[in-house]
């Protein structure tokens, strides 16, 4: 069920007169079985994989808990071994079996790759991960194990962040389905406010830009060097309001009812150096790897050599971590280097700094979005190619590039604007006439330039 979709409209109208209406007991079944509803939307057979994941993590909390010395580290191991498991089966069985043969056949060996022919559950990363922050901080002891079944699936399977996110841990979000949420007027009109504007971010400047983006980077070689610039600063933008939008939408929805999730999104294009950047961009994964991964590489070494290999290889499983695809893992390396080598800019004047930044992480995009390493060095290495016979910007047409062009101007002045006044913009929207009138701004908006081809979001595919 996407959230840019009439179903979703429905759903979130009928839950959430619910949950007001129901005791709050009845209101963890509303949100278990909303949730369950919400998923089975997408492939009703993938749900069963899911409750699998949640009793095989929820029985290794209660066990981990219970348990001493290496008893306790083998539980833990099951949990991990499962969820990676599951994750190398779905997600990345397949590459690693090509690859496999392609590295066989270097050898002049024989060997013919199994393919599995299935889809990937939708959300499989987020969910995954978000499960394993649970068993590992219960592990670490920094939390107890949940006791309740049903709270614990809902901890997982919540349905505002089940898809992508933010990946919550568990001292910020299950403690908030033992508490009562009332019913709060300025609340319920906050979080409609902030699935207004993620709808204006996906249906509005997100899925117009994708209509300049998704041809060229499809057929990159048919396509001018002024063609491709354009699409990968378009892609830039494209990227982030589809994200963002999915999680102003998730945080939004958890609002009305009364729950808080973290922020995911922080003005990340007027980052001024690439660490900069990772503190603003996809948050809850960027501080995941961080304590997970990261601080548990490099514990106990002041060796700066150990830290640099851990930068790389957090940047790497990162990519990795975005699909089963060499230019992933080309986007993720491409992160470690710029992260050790673009740390510090404070040589350059703020808004050089932020340019770098934003070039930086545009160039490394074109590789997260090419659909193979071929295209990807296509794209990068004719940026400057003006031969004649190949499509130009021209040929896209004036109106959606003076829509689009105007739409991220927009949306640059109003980040530019939160991040340097951000006092200013709280005390803009307690005044009510700025309020309904940017909410009926963003409603015209979408009506009259939003895109109602129900396109998924990105990360989705994640």
């Amino acid at each position: 069920m996407l959230f840019n979709s009439l179903p979703f409209a429905i759903f979130f109208v009928v839950v959430t007169i619910l949950y007001f209406w129901l005791s709050d007991r009845n209101r963890l079944i509303l949100l278990l079985l909303s949730s369950c509803y919400f998923y089975m939307f997408f492939i009703p057979s993938y749900l069963l994989i899911l409750l699998v994941l949640i009793l095989v993590d929820y029985g290794a909390g209660l066990m981990i808990g219970r348990s001493v010395g290496r008893v306790r580290t083998m539980y833990f191991l099951v949990s991990l071994v499962f969820n990676l498991g599951m994750l190398f089966f779905f997600k990345y069985f397949n590459f690693a079996s090509v690859n496999l043969a392609a590295l066989a056949s270097l050898f002049h060996l024989s060997y013919v790759p199994p393919l599995l022919s299935l889809a990937l559950p939708i959300g499989l990363s987020f969910h995954t991960f978000q499960s394993m922050s649970y068993t590992i901080e219960v592990y670490r002891g920094n939390y107890p194990p949940e006791r309740n079944l049903g709270i614990f699936a809902i901890y997982v399977m919540f349905y505002p962040q089940l898809v992508a996110g933010p990946i919550e841990r568990p001292h910020q979000l299950l403690p908030q389905f033992r508490e009562h949420h009332e019913f709060r007027y300025a609340r319920v009109v906050s979080g409609l406010r902030r699935m207004l504007i993620g709808l204006f971010k996906k249906m509005v400047i997100a899925d117009n830009l994708a209509l300049i983006v998704n041809p060229i980077f499809q057929s990159p070689e048919m396509n001018s060097g002024p063609a491709l610039m354009l699409a990968a600063y378009c892609f830039s933008f494209q990227i982030f309001c589809d994200f963002s939008g999915y999680s102003d939408i998730a945080i939004g929805a958890a609002e009305v009812m009364g729950f808080r999730l973290m922020e995911n999104f922080r003005q990340p294009y007027l980052a001024e150096s690439i660490p900069d950047f990772w503190s603003r961009w996809h948050i809850s994964l960027t501080t995941w790897f961080r304590d997970y991964v990261y601080q548990p590489f490099t514990k106990g070494t002041r060796r700066v050599s150990t830290k640099l290999l851990g930068i790389l290889f957090v940047f790497l499983i990162s990519g990795l971590w975005h699909g089963a695809n060499w230019t992933f893992l080309v986007w993720g390396a491409l992160h470690g280097v710029y992260f050790i080598v673009f740390r510090n800019l404070s040589w350059l004047s703020r808004p050089l700094r932020v340019l770098v930044v934003f070039h930086l992480v545009t160039f490394a995009w074109i590789f997260f979005r090419a659909e193979n390493l071929t295209d990807a060095f296509y794209f990068v290495t004719h940026l400057a190619d003006f031969s004649a016979g190949k499509l130009s910007i021209a040929h896209i047409g004036t109106y959606p590039l003076a829509t689009c062009g105007l739409l991220v101007c927009g949306l640059m002045a109003a980040q530019l604007w939160l991040q340097r006044a951000p006092g200013q913009a709280a005390l803009a929207f307690h005044s009510r006439p700025m309020r309904w009138a940017l909410d009926y701004a963003l409603i015209g908006s979408i009506l009259l330039l939003g895109q109602f081809h129900l396109n998924s979001f990105i990360y989705f595919q994640f």
